[in-house]
Order: structure tokens, then C-alpha cells, then sequence
């Protein structure tokens, strides 16, 4: 029997959860959850006989090293920051690990000490990063591999509701880390290359430099930058591409309504507010305009950030939001009231996924490049659709790449040791081929070749 040990039982975990459940009995597996609130793992595994939860902590040291021990793999599903750690033990315990989670540098450190541990440590298998690895390395490989040179690559993805459930001016909802939502873009400047220039987009500019994605049948979305798309040269084997440029999907009108936060400096995140708790939600907004003893919230708010008359649809995403109403601050859970942290509360009051509400993952590749002395293009696209709002479409798409590495890796179908994420052969390829039995799969177009 072979043990899996699964740490933290989050809103991405269930479809994992699921997955290694229904091969358990065929492949002699046992699952163990381990997390701090043992009510949501006990939900989850649902009283499988091939799963037990485990109440852990995983900041206790000798109870993470005793559960670690006793795993043949672990799939660490914590906040990216708590990866380290966890993988810490696993080289010194000579166990494999899987996390969806950006590579850290801490991460990155370990890359020799696991080579010579025969572990490896595979990250970046979610949605993005994950499929966005697999989908874009693929498709590059083949043109590489054709002759062909890149020229220019893009790529956008994003979580948004599904049209069905798509019922508010914002046309957005939470589907994923509502923090992460309100802390984007503000990690340092963005960086990117086009046509051979190295560019940046300070942050009080990133939700204003934003361009416009036709997907058949889905209609238009919009794009922000993400924070570096300089590191995928490397990671894609791109060192000498002119135009690389990631981003960040939403619908027309969210960016622009999102960037007089960043501007009013209510996404800040650096110090508390005083007498917070005393604040109704109209006297929060109004502590971020200049001071006039008559004009209204609303005056102050079109006078300051410059909004015409004409673009009502504005102070409609505000007012949905309640900021112009005189009703209390929600910090019943906020314990540092920084202007982020309050803006998220409110925003979590207005875009929770409603029972029946669906999301959507959005994702959408662009690749220009030469081949026999022409320059061609093509785009490739996958939407993908949630059940409900327990059975999201970003959990899925998290939890279900996840599960296919660790089981590659526990049948030894990835030979490759240390620090990995999924842009060889042998790991693409079969999850790209298993994907499409869950309905995750890319549509591929050619278009007229255009530059910038």
C-alpha cells in the first residue's frame, strides 16, 4: 500500500481529494488529509474507507516531520508561502512532493539537494501555473521542432464568472484567494519585451495599460499585465524572442473601475487606518478623496479622478458595492485594518459565488513565428466551466492537474529528479492527454500574422 499525504484541505482540494479516491482501491493507495480544521477534511473525504483525516498544524514541526515520514508522496496544497518547509522534510525524508505554487527561491535552493535525495519536488501543476505550462510548451515545442522560430508569445488566463451566473456590474466573483485579487499588480513593476524593447508599467499604471481578447462564442475580455514575463524566456527556452507578455483576464470595464482603487490608494496594504471600526462604508471611501465642506462623496469622487458625466457605469460598480452608503464596515474577521484588508471585506460581501452560480478559467494563448522564410500566427484558447460554487471550475483546474502529476510520479512515469515543473515531454503530454477526459481542453486557430 502506498500512503499520499495531502496537506491542507482548501477550496482547490476537493477534485484532488476526489481523483486519488477513485483509484485508491484499484491501485492499493491510502489517503491521508491532514489539516488544522478537521471538520473540512472529514467533508471532504465524505468516509471513504480509503481516506483519513488528520488534524494537523503544520507549523508544528515534529508533527509534519511524523506525517511526512509515513507518506510514499506528499502534495503540499498550503498558501505558497508555507511550501518551503514541507519540502525541507521531503528531501531529507527522501519523499517525492507536488505543489500547484509558483517555484520560490527558497524552493529553487533545494534543486541539488533533492538530485542527490532522488526526490523530486514538482510545482507549478495548477491552472496557472500549470496548464498554462502545458498547453503553451507544446505548442512551442512543435514549431520549434518544425524549424520554426518564435517570434511573439502571449498568454492570458483568467477566473471569471460563467455567463449564466454572471449578475453584477463588475461581471466578476471569487472563485480563488480573494487577497491575492486585491494585492495584484502591486508586487513591483511590471515587466515585459516587445519588439525586441524591454518595457515597464509602474503600479499605479498596470489596470490602464490593458488590451482586448476576442475568444468565438465568448465575447471580449480584457488584459492586464502580470508582474514579470521576462522569467519565461528562460522557462520556455524563449531567450531570444522579441515579444513575451503574460497577463491577467477580466471583463471590459473591471480594470478601469479597479485602477481608481489602486489610485485612491485603497489597495494599499502598508499601515492600519485609525478608528476603523467606527467607519461606515461611505465615510471609508470618502477618507481616500480630497476635503470639501459641501460637494458630496460622489462630486468629490468624479472632480478627483477625473470620471465624465457620461460614464455613469463607474459610480454603478462603486454603488453596487455599497461605498456610497452609510452602513457599517464589515471587520468582524479583519484584525488589521489596513485599507486592503478593508476593501477585501467588502468586496467578499458582494462577490461570493451564490449556491447554483457557476465560474469559469478563461485562458488564451497567442504564438507568432517564422517558418520557411513566412511569418505565421496562431491562437489557442480553453474555457472551462464549473458545476456550481462548491464545485468550482478553478478548483478544478487546480486540483485535477495536481492529482494526474502525483499519480505520473507514483507510477515512475517521471524520471526526471530535483526542482521540476511541467514543460518536458514526459509530463505534458500525458496530462495534456488525460485533461481532455475532464473537458479541459484547447481549441487552436491560425489568424493573419500582425505585430504589435
Amino acid at each position: 500500500m502506498k500512503k499520499i499525504l495531502i496537506i491542507g484541505a482548501g477550496r482547490s482540494t476537493l477534485s484532488l481529494i476526489n481523483y486519488m479516491l477513485q483509484l485508491a482501491e484499484a491501485r492499493d493507495w491510502m489517503l491521508v488529509v491532514a489539516d488544522k480544521d478537521l471538520h473540512l477534511v472529514t467533508e471532504k473525504i465524505a468516509g471513504n474507507p480509503r481516506a483519513r483525516a488528520l488534524k494537523m498544524d503544520v507549523t508544528d514541526e515534529i508533527s509534519r516531520v511524523r506525517a511526512i515520514a509515513e507518506a510514499d508522496l506528499v502534495i503540499s496544497m498550503l498558501p505558497a508561502d508555507m511550501h518551503v518547509p514541507v519540502a525541507i522534510d521531503c528531501v531529507a525524508l527522501r519523499k517525492h512532493l507536488v505543489t500547484a505554487s509558483y517555484v520560490s527561491e527558497g524552493m529553487q535552493k533545494l534543486h541539488e539537494r533533492a538530485v542527490e535525495a532522488d526526490v523530486i519536488l514538482m510545482n507549478e501543476v495548477g491552472v496557472d501555473p500549470g496548464i498554462d505550462h502545458i498547453s503553451a510548451k507544446k505548442v512551442i515545442d512543435d514549431i520549434v521542432d518544425k524549424g520554426g522560430k518564435m517570434l511573439i508569445f502571449e498568454s492570458f488566463t483568467g477566473g471569471l464568472p460563467a455567463p449564466e451566473s454572471d449578475d453584477n456590474p463588475w461581471h466578476y466573483k471569487f472563485s480563488w484567494n480573494p487577497r491575492n485579487v486585491v494585492l495584484a499588480g502591486s508586487g513591483g513593476a511590471v515587466k515585459f519585451i516587445q519588439e525586441g524593447q524591454y518595457k515597464y508599467i509602474p503600479y499605479h499604471m498596470v489596470f490602464r495599460r490593458t488590451e482586448f481578447i476576442d475568444i468565438e462564442g465568448y465575447g471580449r475580455f480584457e488584459g492586464y499585465a502580470n508582474r514579470d514575463s521576462l522569467r519565461y524566456r528562460s522557462v520556455y527556452g524563449l531567450h531570444d524572442i522579441p515579444t513575451i507578455y503574460r497577463g491577467t483576464l477580466r471583463r471590459p470595464g473591471f480594470c478601469r473601475a479597479w485602477d481608481i482603487f489602486v489610485k485612491l490608494g485603497m489597495t494599499d496594504d502598508s499601515y492600519e487606518m485609525e478608528n476603523a471600526h467606527k467607519l461606515t462604508k461611505r465615510q471609508f471611501f470618502n477618507s481616500f478623496l480630497a476635503y470639501h465642506p459641501t460637494d458630496s462623496v460622489e462630486l468629490k469622487l468624479m472632480h478627483y479622478m477625473d470620471i465624465p458625466q457620461d460614464q455613469s457605469d463607474l459610480l454603478e460598480k462603486f454603488s453596487f458595492l455599497g461605498l456610497f452608503d452609510e452602513e457599517p464596515l464589515p471587520l468582524e474577521s479583519v484584525s488589521k485594518p489596513t485599507p486592503a484588508r478593508i476593501l477585501q471585506a467588502i468586496l467578499e460581501e458582494k462577490w461570493q459565488m451564490k449556491p447554483g452560480d457557476r465560474d469559469m478559467i478563461v485562458m488564451w494563448h497567442k504564438f507568432g513565428y517564422e517558418l520557411d522564410g513566412q511569418k505565421k500566427m496562431c491562437t489557442s484558447h480553453m474555457i472551462f466551466k464549473g458545476v456550481d460554487h462548491r464545485n468550482t471550475a478553478m478548483a478544478h483546474t487546480v486540483g485535477i492537474p495536481v492529482a494526474i502529476a502525483a499519480r505520473l510520479i507514483l507510477e515512475g512515469k517521471i524520471t526526471s529528479r530535483g526542482v521540476q515543473i511541467p514543460i518536458t515531454p514526459e509530463i505534458y503530454l500525458p496530462m495534456l492527454e488525460e485533461l481532455k477526459q475532464y473537458g479541459v481542453h484547447f481549441v487552436e486557430k491560425e489568424i493573419p500574422y500582425k505585430n504589435y
